[in-house]
């Protein structure tokens, strides 16, 4: 669990143990999945258990009260406190008050607290009765975790177009938020819930590379193993203003919402670095600065944002709690190996070329080949190289048999050489056999018996 800087200087000064050493075989321990596993890292493990509400978070070991860090306003934080002492919270458990209870009233945060420690207590009941290894507690539904986390008083209504949904959804609202619990409403209408407010369009572009602004210019995005690049492109965008300086500024305050917008919805993480336009003000880069950090505000991840460089790029992290959108909807290309590219016509050609020319001079060991490739680079085999395969056929006795397939990957080539009786012939040989390694010699001590010498 994340707490600012001080865990990385604990650590620096006192190296973590092998956990080895912590944990003892058989040894029962209440864990949470705080981090999913990614590509080939583990999943992240704690010991300090924490269960989510509206405007609190309840933590068992924490056994006090405490105040989310990005509540910066002093009154604030102090009004909150104050609310927590007179809700007189149980003993030995212990709360952190969320960013989304700024503005709410002393009973909001009572039925967030109730209804924390009903689920409490319900927790407790299994890691009492349930024996081990057991799944005591799941993280709320998709759709009473999405009303948790983004709803806010300035929405006016929730549709839901699925019953038992809708049912569950209005429960959690009557517990946590009664107030606004009249502004969920179930959708029955005939047509898709998305159609008709044209989600379908936004999930359609979610994932493009390239995300147009609204005034004109352009963001890219990038996914690579090791970071997130983000390149911002003014395109035809012209300023009011006139001159270059001007237009690079206007692009780069659209392009620093739009790029904390995707950030969410794309739910990025980890090294991401924006290349926005170059600018020569010094307080244009500072107003570029303050647009991005004040559009980030809104992301629930932790994010930390290094200030602009000279050449217009600002390198920042954000909390990478599970894989990326693209990841967890796309499946790697089974063609290019997720590189997004594949192998010529002419590239496939070249390759079989090379392997004619092999199988040509083991003749008259191979008298026949069949390729097997995309019908496509079959198409450039046959009439770019027909007379190369023809000459190659006459001067080696050798027939070649070109076999297009439509449907298959266009890097497919399935090349096979036959002997005159139709038995396969390996072109680059049989593996070399495999070396005799003669059993180890017992060696003999002096007081060993020894065997009887041979007359």
């Amino acid at each position: 669990m994340g707490m600012g800087s001080r865990p990385m200087s604990r650590e620096r000064t006192f190296p973590r143990p092998p956990i080895q050493e912590i944990f003892k075989r058989g040894q029962e321990v209440i864990i949470q999945v705080i981090k999913e596993a990614i590509g080939t890292k583990a999943p992240n493990l704690s010991t300090f258990i924490s269960i989510a509400g509206r405007y609190l978070v309840l933590m068992p070991s924490l056994n006090r009260v405490g105040v989310s860090r990005k509540i910066e306003d002093v009154d604030a934080r102090k009004r909150l406190r104050e609310i927590m002492n007179r809700l007189n919270p149980p003993k030995g458990v212990g709360f952190i008050v969320r960013t989304a209870a700024i503005d709410r009233n002393e009973q909001e945060l009572q039925n967030d607290l109730a209804y924390l420690l009903r689920l409490w207590q319900v927790v407790a009941r299994r890691i009492k009765k349930m024996p081990s290894p057991v799944e005591i507690y799941r993280e709320s539904d998709m759709i009473t975790r999405t009303i948790r986390d983004n709803f806010t008083s300035d929405i006016n209504t929730i549709w839901v177009d699925e019953p038992n949904a809708f049912a569950q959804a209005s429960e959690f609202l009557q517990i946590v938020m009664p107030r606004f619990a009249d502004r969920i409403r179930f959708f029955s209408d005939t047509e898709p819930l998305f159609n008709k407010y044209r989600v379908d369009e936004e999930i359609a572009k979610i994932n493009n590379k390239r995300i147009d602004l609204p005034l004109g210019g352009s963001i890219i995005i990038e996914q690579t193993e090791a970071l997130v690049a983000i390149d911002v492109n003014s395109g035809n965008f012209r300023a009011d203003a006139p001159g270059a300086e001007e237009t690079a500024f206007q692009v780069n305050l659209i392009a620093a919402k739009e790029i904390a917008r995707q950030l969410r919805l794309r739910d990025l993480g980890g090294v991401i670095v924006n290349d926005f336009i170059d600018m020569r003000s010094e307080g244009h880069r500072r107003k570029v600065e303050d647009t991005l950090n004040t559009a980030l505000k809104r992301d629930r991840a932790r994010t930390k944002i290094l200030r602009i460089s000279q050449f217009g790029i600002i390198e920042m992290t954000r909390q990478r709690i599970q894989p990326s959108l693209k990841k967890r909807i796309f499946n790697e290309c089974g063609h290019c190996k997720g590189t997004g590219y594949v192998k010529t016509n002419e590239t496939i050609g070249i390759e079989v070329m090379r392997l004619l020319q092999l199988a040509a001079h083991r003749s008259p060991l191979i008298t026949s080949v069949t390729i097997a490739l995309h019908v496509e680079a079959a198409f450039y085999l046959l009439n770019r190289k027909r007379k190369e395969i023809a000459a190659l056929e006459e001067r080696a006795k050798l027939e070649v048999q070109i076999d297009g397939r439509p449907g298959v990957s266009p890097e497919l080539l399935d090349f096979r050489c036959l002997d005159g009786n139709g038995s396969e012939v390996r072109l680059f040989g049989n593996p070399p056999p495999k070396t005799f390694r003669a059993p180890p010699q017992r060696e003999f001590r002096s007081n060993d018996r020894r065997p009887p010498a041979l007359d």
